[in-house]
Parts: structure tokens; sequence; C-alpha cells
């Protein structure tokens, strides 16, 4: 509305007398001052009376005609509206009580009402805050995965819950076309495994039968677990004898490895694997593997009826984490399992997992030799390995094209790779320019996103156009290809399969004669087609979706995204003292005033630090902004899901609010008392401590009020902190209960948007790195 239009509602709607009785009420409230003008000043701000002044004052207003007819100056309707928002403040004390003096001497002194209604318009404005962000009923849903825990032992009970939690929709059994597409490729495999099973069912004494009563000669009737393995490598052994002779079979360096007595080594917490492949020309029984040579993991149960069971599967999803974390490169992991003598064939991916039906290798011989020789024939890109990283000369490097010219960059070391199986899976190499003499660090992160999200590059990019500081700065950015095309999940490695006939893992039933039935009718061999073949009408249980042709409306998609940067550090935890650590927190502020990118994930891996006097890089800086969000958006991305840190998650986000800096400057709060709980300074481990472990698993309701029972009363939270804080961090407790009280008001949770918190935080933090105690090494 224009000022025009105040103007006349103003001229033709007189206050009058309408606030006399306020005025005559005020007098009364202050008798010993003579001069009604100055009968503010002399008043007591802060208190009771002055608080029921201001709320007397504003229901005059609220009774004016004016009030209903002049328009909201937050854009809310009518002024009434913002009144009515100002007394819920005033009555919470959420209010700046120096802020109503203009408007009461104005009224006391009888001003003009145009002078009087400008007062107010500027009183709501300034002093009624801004609605706290409410839960986003549309809010992209967080999810929590196996990578999102800090200093956890990786304990079986609360790991398995996470690892469930994470494949939860996302393990399907009884794919059809699986062989086709994991198997199919793979050179001359159908010729060979053929006539090697023909060699098996020779002579007098054949290693397999067909028919009733048939099956792999010695094979285990108890299918007990050593048994099994013995009788596994004999057969593999003898499979390649069957096909010496043939050009796909010559120097095969894989061999099955069986350890079930044996940790592996490149795990958290201490995992065995029952079978697999590995490389390596003998698999010894003393030798020590690691994941990182674990090509295809197995696991073995000896009742047939453990393929039905979710147990069976996590167990084989736990042994593919680990394989995907240890084999920084790995962009699928293929496995299996064999129940008794019934086998299924799976594959994970950033997806989750899927799986072939299941077989009985006594009743599909051919198809276990298929199965076997597969493993033992694929290329590394079969097995999932990225192409696009090469090597030559015993280097690592990629290959981009930047400004029109190749550019070759030489990856020098592996910085973090995200243990997960779904998700992100992070993964970060230190690289430098091949040519470049000086060889400046460059950053190169792949990570699987959602197509619906926006580009981390794009952000970036538009970070360091507009001079963003202590952001890690933009190099490059793209969409990995491979064979031509954009690398992903559906299309890439799943090549197609659909999962509207599958089978919900987690809603499999739990008795089934399918398999019973299906053997009694197999008397001869039968081809990979087996695996293939569409189910019979009791099985297509578990469609996920209404459109069943529809492949992308079925299961979400993550693309393969490389993102390459300027900045290189460490995590902040690893600061040299005190005083670094403290001078890292620093950069958000700066994205939001230029880009208003909110980088909305804070955490202990995000935040960077620089001490190396020789590195070009930020001194201390912000990285990760695959989450980031525009704090003025006004739609979301339409990603299914995004992950986030759970122990550094502020309160109200575990709560499901609207996302707001505000959280982001709570997550910073909540890693300085995580670091000073788990670390005790440079070059020393971490440590796991039982009471703070659980906020890596626990449900997010649960999390956020512990969490806030954590920082709501002050001689409770001082306890607490001098109890857990590690004796290096001690002399930061006065600092950070400091924080506590600037970031929880009053020891609860904010309830307004304040940009002045940016600005409290670091006097604290600057004021803290002066502490002689804090300094001190």
């Amino acid at each position: 509305m224009a000022d025009l239009s105040k103007s006349e509602i103003i001229k033709s709607n007189p206050i009058g007398e309408g606030l006399n009785a306020f005025r005559k009420s005020f007098t009364s409230a202050s008798p010993d001052v003579p001069d009604l003008s100055n009968a503010v000043e002399h008043m007591s701000i802060g208190n009771e009376g002055f608080k029921n002044v201001v709320l007397d004052l504003i229901l005059a207003l609220q009774s004016l005609p004016a009030a209903r007819l002049l328009p909201s100056p937050s854009g809310r309707g009518i002024l009434l509206v913002d009144l009515s928002e100002f007394i819920s403040s005033v009555v919470s004390g959420n209010f700046d009580a120096k802020s109503a003096i203009p408007l009461l001497n104005k009224v006391i002194n009888q001003a003009s009402d145009t002078d009087i209604w400008v007062a107010v318009s500027v009183l709501v404005t300034h002093s009624t805050p801004p609605p706290r962000p409410s839960p986003y009923s549309n809010r992209t849903p967080i999810t929590f995965n196996t990578s999102t825990s800090f200093n956890t032992s990786e304990y079986r009970k609360d790991f398995d819950d996470t690892l469930k939690n994470e494949l939860k929709s996302s393990l399907h059994i009884d794919i059809p076309g699986f062989f086709d597409v994991f198997f199919g490729v793979v050179t001359n495999l159908e010729s060979v495994a053929e006539a090697v099973f023909r060699k098996c069912r020779e002579g007098d004494n054949p290693l397999y039968k067909e028919g009733n009563g048939g099956g792999w000669h010695d094979w285990p009737e108890d299918a007990h677990e050593e048994k099994v393995l013995k009788w596994f490598k004999e057969r593999i052994g003898m499979f390649l004898e069957f096909a010496e002779g043939n050009e796909s079979v010559t120097n095969i360096l894989r061999r099955p490895l069986g350890q079930p007595g044996h940790h592996l080594s490149g795990s958290t917490a201490k995992r065995k694997l029952d079978i697999g492949f590995s490389n390596g020309t003998k698999a010894s029984q003393n030798l020590r593997y690691d994941w990182s040579q674990i090509l295809v993991p197995g696991e073995l149960k000896s009742n047939p009826n453990a393929d039905k069971r979710t147990n069976t599967w996590l167990d084989l999803a736990r042994y593919a984490r680990h394989v995907l974390t240890a084999q920084d490169t790995r962009r699928f992991v293929l496995g299996f399992t064999l129940c008794g003598s019934i086998m299924r064939l799976w594959e994970f991916d950033r997806l989750g997992g899927i799986a072939s039906s299941p077989f009985d290798i006594n009743k599909e011989g051919l198809q276990f030799v298929l199965a076997v020789l597969g493993y033992l024939l694929m290329s590394e890109e079969q097995l999932g390995f990225d192409p696009t990283i090469l090597e030559s000369g015993g280097k690592r490097f990629i290959e981009i094209t930047r400004n029109d010219k190749t550019e070759r960059l030489v990856i020098s070391e592996l910085i973090k790779r995200q243990p997960s199986v779904a998700g992100r899976a992070t993964t970060c190499w230190k690289a430098y320019r091949d040519g470049d003499e000086l060889k400046k660090v460059l950053v190169i992160k792949d990570s699987w996103q959602y197509p619906e999200r926006e580009e981390e590059g794009e952000l970036l990019r538009e970070a360091t156009e507009k001079r963003v500081i202590n952001v890690a700065r933009y190099y490059h950015h793209e969409t990995v290809r491979i064979g031509g095309k954009e690398d992903d999940i559906n299309d890439s490695i799943r090549k197609g399969l659909g999962i509207t006939k599958s089978t919900d893992a987690f809603l499999h039933p739990s008795v089934t004669n399918e398999m019973e039935s299906r053997s009694r009718s197999t008397t001869r061999k039968r081809s990979s087609n087996s695996l293939n073949a569409p189910l019979p009408p009791n099985k297509r249980s578990c469609s996920t979706s209404p459109h069943a042709g529809g492949r992308h409306l079925e299961l979400p998609n993550r693309i393969h995204r490389r993102v390459i940067v300027r900045d290189y550090g460490k995590n902040i935890n690893k600061a040299s003292s005190r005083v670094a650590m403290l001078a890292a927190l620093e950069g958000h502020e700066s994205l939001r005033n230029l880009t208003s990118i909110i980088q909305s994930d804070v955490s202990i891996g995000n935040l960077m630090m620089n001490e190396d006097d020789d590195n070009p890089s930020w001194p201390s800086f912000l990285i990760d902004l695959d989450l980031a969000i525009q704090e003025d958006r006004d739609k979301l991305s339409g990603a299914p899901n995004k992950t986030g840190t759970r122990a550094f998650m502020a309160i109200g986000a575990l709560y499901g609010e609207k996302y707001s800096f505000m959280h982001d400057l709570e997550s910073f709060f909540w890693v300085l008392f995580w670091i000073c709980i788990h670390y005790n300074g440079p070059n020393k481990e971490s440590r796991v401590v039982t009471r703070f472990e659980k906020w890596n698993y626990e449900e997010m309701e649960e999390l956020a009020n512990l969490k806030k029972g954590m920082v709501d009363h002050e001689g409770d939270f001082i306890k607490t902190v001098e109890e857990n804080f590690t004796l290096y961090y001690r002399p930061l407790i006065p600092w950070v209960n400091r924080l506590r009280k600037v970031v929880f008001p009053d020891g609860g949770r904010w309830k307004r948007e304040d940009q002045e918190l940016y600005s409290q935080m670091r006097a604290i933090l600057e004021k803290a790195r002066s502490d002689p105690e804090v300094s001190a090494e």
C-alpha cells in the first residue's frame, strides 16, 4: 500500500481520545514525576511494572480503528497482526524493553497521530522476532547411515541397527535379469563354464550327477562351515584345472579365501569373513588378510532356511561395507550367500543392495559353475572398480577437461573415504597437476549425489566468484562419465534393473516352500536363464511403486559427481594447539552473507585448518557444500532424503524444524564440545566415551532431549564437562560454558534468529585464545 494511502487511513481514523485512558493509567502509576513528558525516563526498564505498561499501551493501540486498516510493515496483512505478535513477545520476555521507549515517549507527549503510528511500525518491525522456524512438513527427511558416526567402537548391536536403518527399503531380492547384467558381460563365460561343467559330469565317478539323488560329489550333507570351505576350494581348483588351455582362463590370480577364524585388518571393529575371493595365487590359512584385498565377499550358513533371513543379508552387507571403505576406487561390490546348498548372488552400491533369485547348487550345477567362474574371470571394471582412475608408472591419476584443455591430475594420497554402503560415500584424494613443478595441492572429491540436489561444484564456483572467504576455493567439477555415459546407479551400474517385481528384503516371508517345489521340478541342468526368469505370481509381492513401468519412479537414483578444490588442510581436531583449534571456527558467516548459502552440515570432518606456512590454502576454512541450501529457498530439492552427522546436529534440526543458519551456529558449539571430550591434544589417539557414543545411534527426538538436558542448567553442565573433558581441553571449560550461554539463552533453545550471534561467538573465542591457561602448552 502506498504512503498516501497510509496517510489517508490515519487522517480518516484519528486517535482522538483513544489513548487517554492509557495516559491516565500511566499518570497514576508515576505520581512522583512532576513532568509527565519525563516519566518514561524515570521508570525501571526491564522490571515487571514496565512490561505491564507496554502491554497496556499495545492493547490500547489494538482497539483503535486504524490498527485494523493500516498495512503490516512485515507483510503479515494488517498492523493488528503485528501488534498481537508483539504482545506474545512481551509476555514471553523475548523483546528488547528499550525498543518501546520511543513509542511511549510519543504517546505520553501527545505527538501527532502520524508520528505515533510510525513509531508503532518501527517497534513491531524491529522488536517482534521473526517466528521460529516451524517444523517443515515437506522438509527433506534426514537419515543416518554408518558413515555419520564419530568416536565409536562400532559395537555389533548399535552398528547393526544403524546399518539396517541405512539399508531400510534399499535391499531387494529376486531381481529378474540380475545374472545377465552382472555376469552376462564376462567374455566367454558361458562357453568356458559349459566346457568345465561337461568335464564335471564325465567318467564313472563324476564330480556332478544330474537328476534325483544327484548333485555334487562329496558335498557335505551337514553343510558344516569348515567342510564347505574345504569342498568349495577343492571344486574351484578343479574348475580351473578343467579350464586349462582356454585363453580366457590363463593367468588368473584370484583364489577363494576362507578364514572364518581370523579377523581381517582394515576395519574399526574386529570383523571376520566366512568366504570370498581375493587376489593372490594361494590363500594361506595363516596369512593375515586385509579388507583391501577382498574382491568378492561371501557369507556361509549351514541352514538352508537362513537364505530367507535378513540377518544373513545384513552379515554380507557388513562385509560389503568394509570392502567399499577399504578400496577407494570401488563403485560397487558383488557378493554371494551360500546357506546349506542354497546360493544367492548379490550386488551392493550406493543405493543399497539387490540380489538374484536363490538356486540350489546341487540341483543347478551349471549355474554354480557360471557364478564361480564369473567371479574369477571378471575384469576389474566388472567387479566394480572405477575405470576413470587410471594408473601408469606406479602413479594413479585422473584426466579432466578444463578451459578446453586436458589436464592430468596425479593422486598422491587418500585423504578420507566415508564408511558406508548406501549414501554419498564421499572420497577425497590429495593431488597435483601433472607438469606443475611446484605441485600445488588440489583436492579431488568424489561422491554419489541425488540428481535432484543442486550441484556442489556450482555452489563452490559461485562462492569463489563472489570472493567468499574461508570456504574451499573452486577449481573444477564434472559428472563422472564411463563408456561415454554419465555414471549413475540405475543405468550405469544396474543397467536398468527395476525392483517392481522384486521382494523387499525386510518384508520377505519367513517361510516359503517355493525352493522345495522348484527343486523337485528340476531334473536336468538349467542355463543361466534360471536367474533371469520372471518370478511366479506369488513372488511379485513388493512392488515399491504404483508405476510398474517407470524404472526411475521405483527407486531413487544417485549420480557420480567429482569436485576439485584448491584448498587443502587437516580436520579441526588435529590442530597443533588449543589456540589454533579455536581459530578454525570460521567461514560460515562470509558464505551466508555473500551467497545466502547455508552449509547445513557442520561437523568435525567439514571444518578444516592449515598450519603449514608453505600451503597457500586458507588458514581455516569450511568444506562440503553437498548438503548446502539456499537460505531463501521456497521449495525443496526433491531429493528423497539427506544425511546428517547426528552428534553435531542442532536440537531444533533433530526435532525437524525448517533449517536456519542458527542451527549451523549451534552445531559449531557441539563440535567444540565433542572435541573437548574425545581428543586429548595433538598427535594423541581419540577415545570412545560410552556416555556419548550412543549419540551416534540414538533416535532423533531422544537425542534432542539428551542435548536439551545437557545445556539447560549451568551447574549440571559444568559438572558434566568437568567429568568428561580431557585433561588437555580442561582450560576451555569456562569458555565453552560462555558459548553455551549465548547459543542457548537462559539455558533454552533460541527463540529467534539473531544475526549478532556470529559476533558474540567470535568475541568469546577471541578472548579464549588470549587466556593464558588456554595458550599455555
